[in-house]
């Protein structure tokens, strides 16, 4: 039994892979989307990914994407990193293990070209992440985070209550 969920793993493992190398030479953003719903990622209605977009190989399917959502060239989501607190000197980072976590964008968010959604983060509803940020933390609903990290710089939640 356990053979044949190894067997299983790697074919899903290489399917998920497959998809990946196919997905920067498909056209229109439709069959991307649909690409990477095979590959396990969540998606919402209306929501459209850019065919350079980058997202974790590993488990897709801890990635989980709204409605209306868009997501832009070059953005990268990642679900997994090294778990630093085990690294000491003279160890090399690669024997740290490893750590996976979902990354969840909701509903009608906006992620700007080349930003990097880090493991553990919540994009919230209506947010938007500027071009090249990298996002570490949660970014809340109705604002704009921009940066390397990405820091909110202004939130919109004050003018819904008008």
């Amino acid at each position: 039994m356990t053979q044949k969920r190894s067997l299983n793993q790697i074919s899903k493992g290489i399917w998920i892979r497959l998809l990946s190398i196919i997905i920067p030479f498909t056209f229109p953003a439709h069959l991307t989307t649909l690409l990477h719903r095979m590959r396990g990622v969540k998606i919402g209605r209306g929501s459209k990914i850019n065919r350079t977009v980058q997202i974790d190989d590993s488990r897709p399917d801890l990635v989980e994407i709204g409605h209306n959502v868009w997501v832009t060239a070059g953005v990268m989501i990642l679900c997994h990193q090294r778990d630093l607190s085990f690294h000491r000197i003279g160890k090399a980072v690669m024997d740290c293990p490893l750590l996976y976590k979902k990354v969840i964008i909701k509903d009608g968010a906006h992620i700007g070209i080349g930003a990097i959604l880090m493991p553990g983060v919540t994009i919230g509803e209506g947010a938007i992440v500027g071009a090249g940020s990298v996002v570490t933390k949660d970014i809340p609903p109705y604002s704009i985070a921009v940066g390397a990290p990405a820091r909110v710089i202004k939130t919109f939640i004050n003018e819904l209550s008008i």
